[in-house]
C-alpha cells in the first residue's frame, strides 16, 4: 500500500478538527448565516456535513457506522445550538435534517474508503 493506514487516520482527523473548528469559529463571525441564501445553504450543509462524517470514519476506523453518524449528527445539533448564541443566526431544524442527510450519504464514501485505506 501506498499511503500507511496511520497516516490516513491522522489527516483525516486533522481534517475533522480543523473543520469543525472552522463551522464553530466561521459561523460566529458577522454575516455568516447569509453567506448561501436558500435553498442552496441547505445543499452546503449536506455537503459539508458529508465531509465531515468521512473524516471521522476514516479518523475513527474501529468505529460502527451508527456512532460515527450519531457523532456527526451532534456535531450538527451543537452548531445549531450554537448559532442561538450569535446575533444574527438562527437555529433551524431544517438545517439539522439536512446535516443528518449528510452524515447519511457520506456512508457509502467511509465504507469504500475504509476498504481502500485499512483492508488492502
Amino acid at each position: 500500500m501506498l499511503i500507511k493506514p496511520a497516516l490516513v487516520r491522522y489527516a483525516a482527523l486533522t481534517g475533522l478538527l480543523v473543520s469543525v473548528a472552522c463551522l464553530f469559529v466561521g459561523g460566529a463571525q458577522p454575516g455568516a448565516g447569509e453567506l448561501f441564501p436558500a435553498p442552496w445553504d441547505k445543499l452546503v450543509h449536506i455537503l459539508a456535513y458529508a465531509t465531515i462524517g468521512i473524516m471521522a470514519g476514516l479518523a475513527f476506523p474501529g468505529s460502527r457506522l451508527f456512532w460515527i453518524i450519531l457523532i456527526v449528527a451532534a456535531i450538527g445539533a451543537t452548531d445549531e445550538i450554537h448559532q442561538i448564541l450569535n446575533p444574527g443566526r438562527q437555529a433551524s431544524y431544517h438545517d439539522w435534517a439536512a446535516d443528518w442527510a449528510g452524515a447519511l450519504i457520506s456512508l457509502p464514501g467511509i465504507i469504500k474508503l475504509r476498504r481502500v485505506f485499512y483492508c488492502a
